[in-house]
Order: C-alpha cells, then structure tokens, then sequence
C-alpha cells in the first residue's frame, strides 16, 4: 500500500517536469503517448472491463480529428467548438454502430469492428471536403486565454491534463453503481438481469464511453500535428491501441498510459536501431516488433502493470478491512404486502423444448410471510420453474401474476425491479469484485445515478447509501468483517451465502433460492435456516428449491411435489411426507398403496429415507 501511495505522486511530478528536461523529440514522444493513452484508456473499459474486443478505435480518432480539423479550416471557427462537434459526431457514431453490433456475440463482434474500422477509413479518403488521401492541413492550434499552444512544450499539458481527468473519471465510474454493472458483464446477461440492469445498455454506454475517450483524442491528434490524412486512422492504427491497452494490462487503468509508453517507445527504439544492423533492417520493422511484443506477454501475461500488481501484492501487507459509516439515510424500502396476503400465482405454466415437455401445466400459489418448498427428484422441472417464474425462459403457455399484476413475457430485469430476487442453481459471482461489491450490486435497481454523476462524483451521497445497505446485508449473514475480500476466494457453501446478501440488497418481496444450502456444512445450514425464519418474521416472503429434504421439511411451511414435470402433490410438510406417491416417486418403486401386506412395515424406514435423500 505504501508503494502505491508514492507510484501515483511520483508520476505525476515526473510527467509535470519532463519538458524540462526533455528535449522537442521527447516531448513530441510524450504527446504521441499521452494521446495513444486516452484510446488505450477507453479499451481498458470496453475491452478489459466489458469483455468486447474491438479492432475499430482508430476510427473514432478520426472521426474526431477530420470533424474539427474540417471546421476549424474550413469555417474558421474556435478548436473549442470543434471539440463539441468532434464528441458529438463520434458519441453519436458509436451509438448508432453499437446499437447496431453489439448484439452480435463471440467472433462476430469482432469481426464487425474491423468491417467499420476498414470502411470509415476508406470514407475519409473519398470525400473531396475532406481534402481525400491528401488530408487536411493548416488547421489552426488550440488557444487558452489568447496563447497559443502550437508548440509541443505549450500543448504538452493539456493532453497530459486531458489524461488525468480522463482516468480520474473513468476511475469514479468504475467505484459506482453502473462501474459494478459494468465489472459484471462477463458474469453474463442473466446475473445482471437478476439485478435489475440491462446488460445491453451497459455494453453499449461502455462503447460510447470508449469512443468519446477516442474521439478527445483525435482531437488533440488534430490540433497537436495540425494535420490529419487517412492512414493513421486505419485497422493498422487500431491493433497498435488495442496492443497498448494489453502490454499496460487490460486490468487496470494505469495500464492505457504505461502500455502506450512501452509500445511507442519500443516502436521507436526498434526504428532507430535496426538501420544500425542492416541497411534493410527497416523491412524486418514489424517482425522484430512482434516478437518483442510475444516476449513481454510470454513474462506478463497481464501486462505490465499486472505484474507489477503481484509483485506489490508479495511484498505488502494485506488490506484491513474497515467499517463505512452509515449513510444518512437508508435506500427507500418496499412496503411489503400484509401477511397472508396472495403475492404470485401460477395458473397452467408449460414450457416445452421441441418434444420435451420440461413443465406440464404446473399452478400453485404464493402468499406473504410463508415460506414455500418446491421440491422433486432429478429432472423433475423444479429449476425450469423457476426460471419461468422470474423471466429467465419464455414461458410456452400459461400465465403468473405478481403482486396482482400479469408478468407473463417481461423480460427477467423488469421482474427483478418489480419486486423478486433470486440466487442460482450455479453459483452468479464476480469472483474479482469484493464481497462488498457483488453485495452492492443487488442494490442496482434501487438507485439511479449513471455514468455523468459517478464520472464527476456527484453520485457519493447514493453510493454511501448503497455500501452502507451492502454492509448490513454482509452483517446479516456473518460476514461482516470480510467485507474487502474476494467473492472469489471464498468456498462454494460461503458464495451461497454471499448470493443471498446480493438478493437481499434488492429489497425484495420475494426471495426466490436456488439450491442455498448445497455445500453448506451443518452448523452453517442451521445458521441459514435461522436468517431464512427471521426474514420471514420480517415479512419478507421465500420460495426455495432444495435438495436436503431434513433442511426443508424442517424450514418450510407448504410444500409443492413436482414429478416429470407436473405438479404431484401440495400441503404441509408432514402430508407430504406421508404421502405414499411422494415416496414412489423419490425411491423409484411402485405407489405404497400397491404394496402387499407383508412389506407395509417396510414402509416406515422408507419414509425416514425419503427425509433425508438428497433429490
């Protein structure tokens, strides 16, 4: 920590001094970087953060650079202007291109980066306004209160300024309410739409957010050279971004400007010295670049800040965990529904698979302040069941209403805003993110604070309420005093837990739990059992699939059988433990009623099985 303390300041003062000490060709140097720094930046985000490889960045730079070097030229007008025409033009363009492809998943997103990347490069050098391959030149130099800064010493801070704001913002963003959606992508759309976020929407403010970063830069690039033509703004120009990005490591945000300073540098190094080797050195450019670039990988596979980071790990203590002090007020809270009040009924759910019915006209209903068991063996549909109850699969036929209302066919975040949180058969963690945050991020849908507020910290009285809400949950579940750790260092049984402080952050209604208490030992089972009733007695309504029959017959106040897909039997736990269709059904034989005489008092060990089989 203390080494990470000093890195930061160090830095600054050695950027803020270097034109001092520099000569003009490393000052121009630091202003490639700085500017290579900002795109490298904005696929930190998309890429490293969001998951989406893009090979089209360079493309916003140009978009950026042709709009101002176009007006200021042509119209005369301040670069000032051109900054807002340029962010304008390039917000919009990637708001139209990722609405556009980013539905497209695995290769093909990719692929249609560099169909764009490829055909707006081509666009700038056929249009006659835009000087064609000649490009524009002349294009006039920024001015802060009358001085110019045509000299690359006088630009020099603004784009190293540029910078630091730049990575300030993205860093507030990523410490909020959408950065925790965003950290979540890879999770999938399912866990996100659990939480009650779009998983589309947050992709694609990720995309533009990403090409605004592109589009400041392009404008720099236009004003600092005064010049901008096609072939820097190519598929070429956008790999050699997308390589900073992952020689600084795509981890971290650091990574953008150490990444452009690795890659330019070594660039320039290997322009400069293989002319001293061979008079045809300068063809072997590319390949001796390449294998520089495979070698620093092959070392640091996260980049370079990724090995920094485990080397600073190894060598310091770890961080203590630390209460927040609890927001001024809490997030708002539902009004939950009176007891006994009729909250979800299902009438007729079917869901087929081609031929296979997975559920046949299942219906039963739900009511506040219970707690209601859906149990069955193997393949029974109790998880399908579920996933039709909280809109994770379209349902074939039937209908469910929550809280009074249809909410057959909403999309699964919609259902979540409305009132029903769920954990998963398969445990849904970011196992990078703190406990913390995977808690905070149940809280999504009860906040509102986007990209705007959080960029510029005007989100800090919500977030307070949020990480306050996240503390109390963890406390709920005892896990309060490791609040800082990894989701991902935690055993399976304690990640159950920590998915149902997530859904608990959600203020629901009902709680909907997927398997809780697999891979739970005892103890942690019986302290389970015991949040689940206190939850009850809050008002707060449960409906659990199981397969530890003990737990369940002992926690649960109405039980619902499903059998092959359809529903068996209703009632108390103890009717259906009695029930001899229940019995066949989880041993494999015939119905008890069948059974002969002489094997009735069979019957009673068998029941005792049946409490304790694990469906």
């Amino acid at each position: 920590m203390k080494l990470r303390s000093f890195v930061v300041p160090a830095a600054v003062v050695a950027i803020a001094l270097a034109p001092v000490v520099l000569g003009r060709f490393g000052v121009s140097l630091l202003n490639d970087i700085g500017i290579g720094a900002l795109v490298a930046l904005g696929l930190v985000m998309l890429t490293g953060v969001g998951g989406t490889t893009s090979f089209g960045q360079a493309a916003f730079v140009g978009i950026a650079a042709y709009a101002t070097a176009w007006l200021c030229t042509v119209h005369g007008v301040s670069p000032w202007i051109g900054l807002l025409l340029a962010l304008l033009l390039t917000g919009g363009a990637a708001f139209a291109i990722g609405a556009l492809t980013l539905r497209l998943g695995g290769h093909f997103l990719s692929l249609s980066t560099i169909a764009w990347g490829l055909s707006i490069a081509m666009l700038f050098g056929n249009i006659e306004a835009l000087g064609r391959h000649t490009g524009l030149s002349n294009i006039p130099a920024i001015r802060i209160a009358g001085w110019s800064l045509a000299d690359p010493r006088a630009v020099y801070y603004l784009i190293w300024a540029m910078v630091g704001l730049a990575c300030l913002f993205c860093r507030n963003v990523l410490r909020s309410r959408t950065g925790r959606a965003m950290l979540s992508l890879r999770g999938g759309g399912i866990l996100l739409a659990s939480v009650g976020a779009d998983a589309f929407r947050v992709r694609l403010t990720l995309f533009v957010l990403a090409a605004l970063l592109a589009g400041l830069a392009g404008w720099l690039y236009a004003h600092a050279n005064r010049f901008v033509s096609p072939s820097p703004f190519d598929v070429r120009a956008s790999i050699e971004y997308l390589l900073m990005a992952v020689a600084g490591g795509l981890g971290h945000l650091g990574g953008a400007l150490v990444g452009a300073a690795v890659v330019l540098v070594m660039k320039n190094l290997v322009q400069d010295a293989l002319p001293l080797i061979s008079a045809s050195g300068g063809q072997f450019e590319a390949v001796v670049f390449a294998l520089l670039f495979i070698l620093l990988l092959h070392h640091a596979r996260g980049g370079v800040m990724g090995l920094l980071a485990r080397w600073t790990r190894s060598h310091s203590a770890a961080p203590v965990d630390t209460q927040l002090p609890a927001a001024h007020e809490p997030l708002p809270r539902r009004q939950l529904p009176a007891r006994g009040e009729r909250i979800l009924s299902v009438h007729k759910a079917v869901k087929r698979f081609g031929g296979l019915v997975a559920v046949n006209e299942v219906g039963f209903d739900v009511d506040a302040g219970e707690i209601l068991g859906l149990i069955g063996p193997n393949g029974a549909g109790k998880s399908t069941m579920f996933n039709l109850l909280t809109g994770t699969l379209p349902m074939t036929s039937g209908q469910v209403e929550f809280l009074g209302h249809d909410i057959t066919g909403l999309p699964q975040r919609e259902i979540a805003r409305r009132g029903m949180a769920r954990t998963f058969q398969h445990v849904k963690l970011r196992p990078q993110m703190s406990l913390l945050d995977n808690v905070a991020l149940g809280a999504h849908a009860r906040a509102r604070a986007g990209v705007l507020r959080a960029g510029f910290r005007l989100d800090r009285r919500e977030e307070a309420q949020i990480l306050a809400d996240a503390h109390y949950q963890l406390e709920r579940i005892g896990l309060g005093g490791r609040s800082h750790e990894l989701a991902g260092s935690l055993p399976l049984g304690t990640q159950r837990l920590l998915e149902i402080a997530r859904a608990l952050a959600a203020d629901p209604v009902l709680l909907v739990l997927d398997e809780p208490a697999a891979g739970l030992r005892r103890k942690e089972k019986q302290a389970l059992a015991e949040l689940l009733r206190k939850l009850r007695g809050e008002g707060v309504t449960i409906l659990i699939v199981e397969h530890d029959m003990d737990f369940v017959m002992k926690l649960v106040d109405r039980l619902v059988v499903m059998n092959f897909g359809s529903k068996l039997l209703e009632g108390l736990p103890a009717e259906v433990r009695a029930d001899a269709r229940v019995q066949a059904a989880y041993l494999g034989g015939e119905a008890a009623t069948d059974a002969p005489a002489q094997t009735q008092a069979a019957s009673e060990p068998a029941k005792k099985v049946v409490n304790e089989v694990s469906v």
